[in-house]
């Protein structure tokens, strides 16, 4: 065997040599970040639509959009030296709505997916000094009022506001309580799900808060243990509501700082509901309120008398499947008064349109057989929204605009591939990201009509490095299933590859409702991991799946009440179109996900054992009754209502029909798919007598990061191909792509 490997490993290191190819490395993609393109981060715009702030290292400085020029150093933080408080390090700021003051945060400690809490200071640009928000403790969620003469924040649970002229600090709330009573901040699956964590806002005049009460105390709760080098590991218990569980109960309030007074707005029903956001209209007295039903299939704007707590529905909208959480973000008051907009699938499409405030649809805004993917804003003044839409094809985005009264479209970014638009506060101009499959981020400015105005970043050296690299193409293709469903996908072939070879395949997949990877776009670090592979003798591909977005609402919403059901299918299809190519070999197909993509190549695997021969499973969902209300019961409703839903697509219940090789990987500190997932997927396969592979990450949450962990997970997965789809590498540690033999013996690990 090692006579073989030696030849082997010089015929792989010859022939990229004659191919002027060097070699990728995993220490180069995990350890050294050598192939990262340069990012351009959000802009912070200023008020004149012209200019933007940037944090750098610890001071904030100010651009012009139009010439990449400095203008001014708004803060450097080094001069900040009469407040204790202040370690004299930033880590994030917001302007007033004037701009006069700043609040920037420091220390920060992260919590879940957005949530953090973190000291907060009020910078007065004025006068130059700088003062605590709350010296009690850390705090979150620090908010301006409008005129920016009070700061709003939530510590311990309640709802706080500090009078800035006075210096008195106001608690709203005082029944906060750790896995109890939460105000004005989300519990843990409302920020999972819905995806945000502020669950208050100010009024326009900055007379008022409405917040979110929620009472999570009958919600059944999870611990998760972390290891830490003492005698006994640390416990986190948290509220964690899983399938059919019961949900915080949730009610909108409005606390009127004059007063005193707190107002309960009439929100609650007889049955489960939510209330993923809270909007206040341009009228002070009118609170705007989204709320959705257990089942998601039903929503409902309601218009808030917050002087009484009444409620009257402005909108009503009912879908047979589900509603998407795309709509949550999209609710706009224009600042007439008279009008709104609004996204739906009503016509089987996700389209934007603008109603009266009595709730009367006056004008579909866009519309056709096509996706609006994002909706960034609207410039009332010219009468135009902006927004991004997959109209040419659900494998590329377009940025483009229309006016309010529905009669002109007009792309401003149709470059073929990925385009992401970040408008300024004028909308005058526009940061464009854009980028494919093939060519990473390039990040440029436009004016309003589209023109390009100047270059901020073409990553002309990520550039040069592919082609010292040699990489490959990502080749897109598409196929029709036996089923006739056309799937979209793409594919990278090793360099200069034999069309009568006989390589192994790696599938790679997500596959979630509304989500895509076979898009042309930059794919991220997993790029260059995918493209070592193919150096090495990978044919690498990945399929969009039934279930999947741009395509309509029939192609992503046929999933429901079966979650896994046709994207298998699909999948397994796809393994075997990937068999019949001619350069393929039929025998060494296999597929790698993490999270839905670990639960699909669970279900791929053990549903697909005559096609795939072996899976990686990072953090797969293994039970749809192990996870969350939200996410869950939105597309599969419960376990109760949906029990053979449930069990027909759990990888837990096909253990027994495990064939090939399975590489199972968990985070034991994963707040959200938990380590319960992997524990009892093991539990079946034992029951089974089935073997497996696994790797477990104590203290990682469900990214499995943080020093060389992603190096030593990509490691493993690495060596798991090698050996379960690379006969020649097959009980051989390798160090991949670099042209020298290695040890046979294992390797000390680098954590």
């Amino acid at each position: 065997m090692k006579r073989v490997f030696f030849i082997f490993t010089l015929c792989v290191a010859w022939t990229a040599l004659s191919l002027g190819q060097q070699q990728i490395t995993l220490e180069e993609i995990w350890q050294e970040y050598k192939f990262m393109p340069n990012y351009v981060p959000g802009f912070n715009f200023q008020n004149d639509g012209k200019h933007y702030t940037r944090l750098e290292g610890n001071t904030i400085k100010q651009y012009d959009l139009t010439t990449g020029a400095e203008t001014a150093v708004i803060l450097d933080a080094t001069t900040l030296t009469d407040n204790s408080d202040f370690n004299g390090r930033l880590n994030g700021y917001s302007f007033s709505e004037d701009e006069s003051k700043m609040l920037i945060t420091s220390e920060m400690e992260s919590i879940y997916r957005h949530s953090y809490r973190a000291k907060y200071f009020v910078y007065d640009r004025k006068s130059g000094q700088l003062s605590t928000v709350f010296k009690e403790g850390k705090i979150q969620l620090g908010s301006f009022s409008p005129d920016a003469d009070k700061v709003a924040f939530v510590y311990q649970n309640n709802l706080y506001y500090k009078d800035l002229a006075s210096d008195q600090v106001v608690q709203v709330t005082t029944d906060g309580e750790t896995n109890k009573i939460i105000n004005g901040l989300a519990d843990w699956v409302y920020e999972e799900e819905f995806g945000k964590d502020q669950a208050f806002d100010w009024s326009p005049n900055g007379a008022s808060l409405a917040f979110i009460r929620f009472d999570e105390s009958q919600v059944p709760e999870f611990t998760l243990t972390n290891f830490h080098d003492d005698l006994y590991p640390e416990y986190v218990t948290f509220k964690y509501p899983k399938v059919g569980e019961k949900n915080a109960t949730v009610t909108v309030h409005v606390f009127d700082l004059k007063s005193g007074k707190t107002t309960q707005m009439a929100t609650t029903l007889s049955e489960d509901h939510y209330i993923p956001r809270i909007k206040w209209t341009t009228s002070s007295d009118q609170l705007g309120i989204i709320r959705l039903n257990r089942h998601q299939n039903e929503i409902e704007v309601l218009l808030a008398n917050v002087a009484n707590g009444k409620t009257s529905t402005l909108l009503k909208e009912t879908n047979k499947y589900y509603i998407s959480e795309d709509v949550l973000n999209n609710l706009t008051f224009l600042k007439d008064g008279q009008h709104f907009l609004w996204t739906s699938e009503k016509s089987g499409w996700h389209h934007i349109y603008l109603y009266d405030m009595k709730g009367k649809e006056v004008q579909a805004i866009t519309q056709g057989q096509w996706d609006v993917t994002d909706l960034y804003g609207i410039d009332e003044k010219e009468g135009l929204v902006y927004y991004q839409a997959a109209q040419d094809s659900p494998t590329e985005r377009q940025v483009q605009s229309a006016s309010l009264k529905g009669k002109r479209m007009q792309k401003l970014a149709a470059e073929k591939g990925w385009n992401i638009a970040q408008f300024s506060s004028t909308f005058d101009y526009f940061v464009l990201n854009h980028s494919t499959a093939n060519t990473p981020n390039a990040f440029a400015v436009y004016n309003k009509q589209g023109k390009l105005i100047r270059n901020i970043e073409t990553n002309d050296g990520l550039k040069a490095i592919q082609q010292q690299y040699g990489v490959s193409d990502v080749e897109f293709f598409d196929f029709t299933t036996s089923e006739e469903v056309k799937l979209n996908g793409w594919m990278i072939k090793p360099k200069n590859y034999n069309p009568n070879g006989n390589y192994p395949v790696l599938m790679f997949v997500y596959g979630g409702p509304g989500s895509q990877e076979a898009t042309d776009g930059w794919m991220g670090q997993n790029y260059w991991w995918f493209q070592m592979l193919a150096q090495q003798g990978f044919v690498v591909a990945c399929v969009d799946n039934r279930g999947t977005g741009a395509r309509g609402e029939e192609f992503k919403k046929m999933t429901y009440l079966q979650l896994g059901k046709y994207e298998t299918i699909d999948q397994i299809e796809a393994g075997k179109y990937m068999a019949g190519l001619s350069y393929t070999d039929p025998n060494r197909i296999g597929i790698f996900g993490w999270s839905y993509g670990g639960y699909m190549s669970s279900l791929a695997l053990f549903k697909g054992n005559d096609v795939f021969k072996a899976a990686i499973a990072v953090s797969p969902v293994t039970n749809w009754k192990w996870y969350d209300t939200i996410y869950t019961e939105r597309f599969m409703r419960t376990s109760k209502e949906n029990p053979d839903g449930y069990r027909n697509n759990s990888p837990v219940y096909f253990a027994d029909q495990l064939e090939g090789n399975y590489l199972l990987v968990h985070g034991m500190g994963d707040d959200n798919v938990h380590f319960q997932n992997t524990a009892e997927m093991a539990n079946a396969l034992i029951a089974a007598n089935k073997q497996y592979d696994t790797y477990f990450y104590p203290n990682r949450n469900h990214g499995i990061f943080g020093g060389p962990t992603r190096l030593h997970l990509y490691t493993k997965m690495t060596d798991f191909l090698m050996q379960k789809l690379k006969d020649t590498y097959k009980n051989s540690k390798v160090n991949y792509g670099k042209v020298k033999i290695v040890p046979t013996k294992p390797q000390k690990s680098k954590d």
